[in-house]
Formats: C-alpha cells, sequence, structure tokens
C-alpha cells in the first residue's frame, strides 16, 4: 500500500469517518479486534497485512479511524457545532453518528492529517524511537484541544490553580478512578507486566523460527509478542463501553502490556518486564494528571505513556545507544 496514494489517503479518510460515527473507543475496540485477528493470522504462517495495514496502518490504526478520529470529532462537536450527543468532549463512548455531517468530516480529516503525521514522524531521527503510532494519537488529541476548544495541553487553568497540577481532588478528576491509587495501579502494573513477558516469551519461541524459515515475515515475528497483551487489554474494555455501575470497572492496562513485552523482546527476562510493567503503571498515571484530569477533552493517558516509555526503553536497549540489553544476555 503507497503511503502518499490517493487510494490509501482516502482509505483513511472513510476509516475515519467510521471511526467518528462509531466514538472512540467503540473504533479502539475494533480496531483490537483487528489486530487480534491479525495476530491470529500470523501464527497460523499468514499474512502481517491484516495486522500492519489494517489494524495498526492507514485502513484502521489507532492514528486514523481507529481512534484518534473520535476524538477530534468529539471537541469539534462539543466546541464548534455544539452537537455532541452529551456535551462532553471527554466522553470517547458515545457515537457520533446522531450528529452531523461535518462532525464525520472532522473524523475523516484527522484520519488522513493522522496518517500523513506518522510517515513524517517515521523520518526524524530520534523522534521515531517513540512509539509514533501512539505519539500520533497524542499529538492529533492536543491539535483537536487547542484548535476546538480554544484550550491548553494540561487543561484548564482554573481546575489546576484549584487542585494542583498532579492533585485529583482524591480521584474526583481521575481519569479510571478505580485504579488511581497508587497501591491499585502499581500492583495492576507487576501482574500485567509479568503476564505481557511470559506471553511474549512463550509467542517469540514459536514465531522466530517461523521467521527464520520464511514462513512469515519478520515484522510479523516481532510485533505480536510485542502486541497480543495489548490486543487482550483494549478487547477488555468492552466492558467500559458497555456495562455501568461496578461491572464497567475494570483495568485498562494496555500501556503496561505492550511496554513490558517491548522490554521482555529487549532483555529476554520476565523480571525486567514485571518492573517495566509496575513504572509503565506509574507513568500512566503520571501522564493522567498532566494531561487528562483537567482537561476538557480526551488526551489519552495510556497512548502518552506508551509514546514516552517506547522512547525511554529504546534509549536504553538498543545497540545504538546505550544497549544495556546486553547485560541481560
Amino acid at each position: 500500500m503507497e503511503a502518499w496514494g490517493l487510494n490509501t489517503l482516502a482509505l483513511c479518510f472513510g476509516g475515519g469517518i467510521l471511526g467518528a460515527a462509531m466514538g472512540g473507543l467503540w473504533a479502539f475496540v475494533l480496531c483490537a479486534l483487528l489486530v487480534f485477528v491479525g495476530c491470529i493470522a500470523v501464527l497460523g504462517g499468514g499474512s502481517d497485512y491484516l495486522l500492519l495495514q489494517v489494524g495498526l496502518g492507514p485502513a484502521f490504526g489507532p492514528h486514523v479511524g481507529g481512534f484518534a478520529s473520535g476524538v477530534a470529532a468529539a471537541c469539534y462537536a462539543v466546541g464548534v457545532r455544539k452537537n455532541h450527543p452529551t456535551g462532553a468532549a471527554k466522553d470517547i463512548l458515545s457515537p457520533l453518528i446522531d450528529t452531523s455531517w461535518d462532525v464525520l468530516a472532522i473524523g475523516g480529516v484527522f484520519a488522513v492529517g493522522g496518517h500523513l503525521l506518522l510517515s513524517v514522524l517515521n523520518k526524524i531521527p530520534i523522534i521515531n524511537q517513540f512509539d509514533t503510532i501512539a505519539l500520533n494519537v497524542v499529538i492529533t488529541g492536543l491539535v483537536a484541544r487547542l484548535l476546538f476548544l480554544k484550550e491548553m495541553p494540561w487543561g484548564a487553568s482554573e481546575s489546576i490553580q484549584k487542585h494542583g497540577l498532579f492533585g485529583t481532588n482524591d480521584t474526583a478528576l481521575s481519569w479510571v478512578p478505580w485504579q488511581a491509587r497508587p497501591g491499585r495501579y502499581l500492583s495492576l502494573g507487576l501482574g500485567v507486566g509479568l503476564l505481557s513477558g511470559g506471553i511474549a516469551m512463550g509467542l517469540s519461541g514459536v514465531l522466530n523460527p517461523m521467521a527464520e524459515k520464511g514462513i512469515i515475515s519478520g515484522a510479523g515475528a516481532f510485533v505480536v509478542p510485542l502486541i497480543m497483551t495489548w490486543c487482550i487489554a483494549s478487547l477488555n474494555l468492552v466492558c467500559l463501553q458497555c456495562a455501568t455501575g461496578p461491572i464497567q470497572k475494570v483495568p485498562v492496562f494496555h500501556c503496561m502490556g505492550i511496554l513490558s513485552a517491548l522490554a521482555y523482546l529487549y532483555c529476554g527476562s520476565i523480571i525486567v518486564a514485571g518492573i517495566v510493567g509496575l513504572l509503565a503503571a506509574l507513568l500512566q498515571e503520571f501522564s493522567a494528571r498532566l494531561v487528562y484530569n483537567h482537561g476538557s477533552s480526551h488526551i489519552d493517558p495510556p497512548a502518552t505513556a506508551i509514546a514516552t516509555g517506547t522512547l525511554i526503553l529504546n534509549l536504553l536497549f538498543k545497540p545504538e545507544f546505550l544497549d544495556l540489553a546486553k547485560l541481560f544476555k
């Protein structure tokens, strides 16, 4: 698929319209389902097209129709069109199909912009050491917040002055308040990190020999162990979308899953993966307090933590940088 081709851009635009119509979280669950099915295809010795070009690519990746378009469209519906179903730009659960054509079109425009931005980010030294899909999601959210709501990245100054930048008003301001206390998110991060490291270990053991024999691509052999726990965690969010009350209070752990898997792939240590999972949980909560809690729109804390955490792990463990991974081999 040509990155700058007309067909690719049209595909992005269409996916962005669909993502806006569905709403950000529903679109993200669909994206995760596509990625999961793509992983299964690779595990069966098949093509990585569904995984890399659809679920993580221009068709319906998180940076295009699979999440970012819905977030941007929600900001536009609240700040400009005034027709959001609940009137809250932080609401990424409500579908936007019952708004107007221009709200959906904004989703398409932001999806095209997200695809083009990804191509640029991947060519910039050091910047391309971030998880550029996650970084793209963050940038899209920041641009939509500023453009449509006239609000800065850190949110409303009144809320910050009242509660402090990192204050949560006893979790009343918190993103996912049921896991916002340290004992909860740190325990969750450790557990997810250990599990994700184990999953990455098992999948790598299956897929690397297949890649060496030419049965599957090297990219598929790397991405499937990296992304599998992220898929499981993201599909888990269907409970957040559909349930109410205590049943809705599911853990949100895709950030911890992908960062701990990356740590395992570098170091080959489940213990390191567990530690990174714990630190990822801390980074995710820090991100929520920095860009989400005081804001009027959704700047995704997991995406913020994934982008930043990937940069840190790449700089620590890649051979061309500090190459600390050699200490574990």
